[in-house]
């Protein structure tokens, strides 16, 4: 061993709003043809956005553990580009849409050295422990517009 040592795991940070997350690719995430297996993409989105809401300070543990609800993926709509292999070093980029009153749209890309590899958008709902849409904390809306104007993108969609 070397002696090298790490802050922790992985972590993405913000510039101009949009969320750069990085994600290293595994024999794990791989299939028998040696391309990130499709599901895994998803896999790999998921963690950018959790990481970006938590570098933006919304705290959905504490949200989850106080009995108030999570976020629920309610629409996917996702292109694959180019296939990503094993050890590849990609970024997702993860930009706010727009907000609505229960929900967020996320545009997210990975990227290998600049070269699109697979791009979504994604729209999650919070919802209560009933499973029902309840209202983002004002709060939250408010700096998910921050981060929507900062990357550039609309205005709030009101639903």
């Amino acid at each position: 061993m070397t002696g090298e040592t790490t802050s922790g795991p992985p972590s993405g940070a913000f510039v101009d709003g949009v969320h750069r997350f990085p994600v290293r690719v595994y024999f794990e995430d791989t299939d028998l043809s040696g391309v990130v297996y499709h599901a895994n993409y998803l896999r790999f989105m998921e963690r950018a956005r959790s990481d970006m809401l938590r570098a933006a300070g919304i705290d959905q543990r504490a949200f989850f553990e106080a009995g108030e609800g999570a976020y629920a993926v309610t629409d996917l709509q996702i292109r694959y580009v180019r296939p990503a292999r094993l050890d590849d070093v990609l970024h997702v980029e993860s930009r706010v849409k727009s907000i609505g009153a229960a929900s967020c749209r996320i545009a997210q890309v990975i990227v290998r050295s600049g070269e699109l590899v697979t791009d979504a958008l994604v729209t999650a709902a919070l919802v209560g422990r009933d499973g029902r849409p309840k209202r983002q904390p004002q709060e939250w809306r408010r700096v998910f517009e921050e981060l929507a104007v900062k990357a550039g993108n609309g205005e709030p969609d009101g639903n």
